[in-house]
């Protein structure tokens, strides 16, 4: 059974991509598919990271793009595509040949990229989150919520796709799911702080956060997580070098414990979203890419999260005025907490349901 993730990570496309994907290549591992990768040579990418994991990844050629502008990233996927669909079938015939299942997670490609790669699978998904384009797929997977979730990709599928929607899919790495199992019953009273604004951090909330958290007591314990692509990351370690409880940590594989450890998490929207409420971790959300506008109000308005605004918007003293305000107000993380739990179904989660609607399509 082989499994085909083509998927990209960089400074501008961030990481979420990849990660998402890694969590689902390593499920379907389990269940003896033989995966490997398609990513593009960008500059930032995971693709040695991917490797470390122990799946094979074909190797797209780098392309001639401004690596610091994420709309000259996807403008050129737009206007270059049939480059990426003649490169990336170059190496299906040559290297693959069969195909089952084909998992596309991309926000350049569309269904005119998918419709000249579909008759080189079986079944062929797309995890997507935008909404704002069309896709030719048998699935369609969403793990997040919307105020009008099950209605957004209406008229942008086929009649005939089975569309996997919401966070009862989300996908999480198994260290939550273990997690899950020693979670925490939260008070609300803030003793832990976990600062985490995705793998590149390419607008620098990192600094701005932990220029708040400086003019806090210091017998708050802050945890500071970077990812190994972020380009600060060295002079963020300096920073948290000057103060006795801030704590550096760079590309985690214990994300869960620490979060678990946390009182409130002040991160990104996008993926990260999911792994605090399935913990029942209260944050204060800042947007860092248009994609999590939605993703973060929606959040926000079921009362699941604190949303500061976007990043050019936000200072580090809107960071302290509302970290101290949750400081002094227990019961408003406490109430944060319970929403946020009630936005994920743990015992649907933890059956692993997008890996049981694969497996069950390639019996």
């Amino acid at each position: 059974m082989n499994v085909l993730f083509r998927t990209d990570s960089s400074l501008t496309i961030g990481t979420g991509h990849v990660m998402r994907c890694l969590t689902l290549a390593k499920q379907l591992k389990q269940k003896n598919a033989n995966v490997s990768f398609i990513c593009r040579d960008l500059e930032g990418n995971l693709i040695s990271f991917i490797k470390d994991h122990g799946f094979t990844v074909y190797v797209l050629p780098k392309i001639n793009i401004n690596v610091t502008d994420n709309n000259d990233t996807f403008k050129w996927y737009k206007e270059n595509w049939q480059q990426d669909v003649r490169e990336t079938l170059d190496i299906v015939e040559a290297q693959i040949r069969s195909i089952d299942f084909f998992i596309i997670d991309h926000y350049g490609l569309d269904e005119k990229w998918e419709s000249k790669l579909k008759p080189f699978t079986k079944k062929l998904m797309v995890i997507d989150d935008l909404a704002n384009r069309k896709h030719v797929c048998d699935f369609l997977l969403d793990q997040n919520w919307y105020l009008n979730y099950q209605d957004r990709y209406k008229n942008l599928v086929p009649p005939e796709c089975k569309q996997l929607l919401g966070p009862n899919y989300v996908l999480l790495r198994e260290e939550f799911i273990e997690a899950s199992r020693h979670k925490r019953i939260r008070d609300g009273k803030i003793h832990n702080i976990l600062v985490f604004f995705g793998g590149t951090d390419p607008t620098n909330e990192t600094i701005k956060t932990l220029n708040a958290l400086a003019l806090l007591e210091n017998n708050i314990k802050v945890n500071v997580v970077v990812g190994s692509s972020n380009k600060r990351k060295h002079e963020i370690r300096e920073y948290c070098d000057r103060y006795l409880n801030f704590f550096f940590h760079c590309q985690v594989s214990n994300m869960a414990e620490l979060m678990n450890e946390a009182d409130l998490a002040i991160g990104a929207g996008g993926t990260t979203t999911w792994e605090r409420c399935y913990l029942g971790l209260p944050s204060i959300t800042i947007i860092v890419a248009d994609n999590q506008i939605e993703l973060t109000d929606s959040v926000s308005k079921f009362g699941a999260t604190i949303h500061l605004g976007c990043s050019h918007e936000v200072t580090s003293d809107q960071i302290f005025e509302a970290v101290k305000d949750l400081i002094e107000h227990p019961k408003k993380a406490q109430l944060l907490s319970e929403r946020a739990s009630k936005l994920v179904n743990h015992k649907i989660v933890n059956t692993y349901p997008v890996v049981k609607v694969i497996m069950e399509e390639l019996k």
